[in-house]
């Protein structure tokens, strides 16, 4: 669905600035419009409904509209999944308030709402890859049985590791993979820089085939973050640990730091500096996301030292110290 990532605001006919009330009462008008009870049979109605429901499920939930206005269409479509747009989205609740009685049982025709999970629809393939796949397939949506399509075939999921240079730079992988049928298969998948460990990427159509002709299921990868040896990642910033003695410490000195992408700076730490104080070095994190030039910070912190042996002119001279209130 969506293939071809309108604009979500563009879909409902609405500015990109539009209350929340605005976008209920443009997805009203538009369902009434496009409603399959109304268009039976109709495949661009149909598809229209799709395409300003997905609209309505995102722009009608404030945490998905702002990834949405922050990221824009191709931005969100890399961090969110079918899944993740449908997540809590009960389209019977919400068609029920617009008029239609019944929900997906009665005057809607869809066929009964058991078979979206007691009202609200599944996320999951159970039949679909979106919940509009068992609405229109068999599930009614004015369809009678011999106009059923054949199911499509499963999600398949896998990890894919990646490295903190990647989410920099962003990377193109070249993922080997085995389909359930044996089958060996690479696959090339853009990583976008800014990827946030855990995410997913759906790759189209390279899922399971169907057992009865209908289209391959798709695929997700999970998105895996490697460790790295001298970086810590903690949201956009990048956390780089550099060990001073108690005397620098106390007197304060000057360290040098290199960056993820190798840039050298010489960073002043105060007299006085206190164990795991961090300072920043601004702008030389990660990405904040695929599009734009926005970074997080290289933060350096800071580990005071504590030498295990001392020798014995140390030792005295840090009795000396002790004496003195140090």
């Amino acid at each position: 669905m969506n293939k071809k990532k309108t604009d979500y605001y563009e879909a409902l006919g609405l500015a990109k600035g539009a209350t929340a009330g605005e976008i209920k009462k443009a997805y009203r008008k538009l369902a009434l419009r496009y409603h399959p009870d109304k268009n039976p049979g109709n495949k661009v109605a149909e598809e229209k409904f799709k395409e300003i429901s997905e609209a309505y499920a995102v722009l009608s939930d404030p945490e998905k509209r702002r990834q949405y206005d922050t990221f824009g269409s191709a931005g969100f479509h890399q961090r969110f999944s079918q899944e993740d747009i449908f997540r809590n989205f009960d389209l019977d609740s919400i068609l029920r308030q617009f008029g239609f009685g019944g929900g997906f049982g009665g005057a809607s025709g869809f066929g009964g709402a058991s078979a979206f999970g007691g009202g609200s629809f599944r996320t999951g393939r159970g039949g679909g890859t979106s919940p509009f796949e068992q609405m229109f397939r068999g599930a009614g949506g004015g369809c009678q049985q011999d106009c059923r399509q054949p199911a499509a075939g499963a999600d398949l999921h896998y990890t894919l590791a990646i490295t903190l240079e990647d989410v920099l730079h962003g990377a193109e992988k070249t993922v080997s993979l085995r389909q359930p049928d044996g089958v060996q298969q690479s696959i090339s998948v853009r990583v976008p820089r800014g990827i946030e460990n855990g995410k997913k990427l759906r790759v189209a159509g390279k899922g399971a085939p169907s057992a009865s002709g209908g289209p391959n299921g798709d695929m997700y990868l999970k998105i895996q973050l490697a460790p790295h040896p001298h970086f810590q990642r903690d949201e956009d910033d990048l956390v780089v640990e550099r060990r001073i003695s108690f005397s620098q410490a106390c007197l304060g000195t000057e360290i040098e730091v290199e960056s993820l992408e190798g840039r050298r700076f010489h960073v002043r730490v105060p007299a006085g500096v206190q164990q795991d104080a961090r300072l920043r070095i601004k702008g030389f994190g990660l990405p904040a996301g695929p599009i734009g030039d926005a970074r997080g910070d290289l933060l350096v912190r800071v580990a005071v030292a504590v030498p295990r042996h001392l020798t014995e002119t140390q030792e005295k001279l840090v009795r000396e110290l002790a004496a003195d209130g140090l």
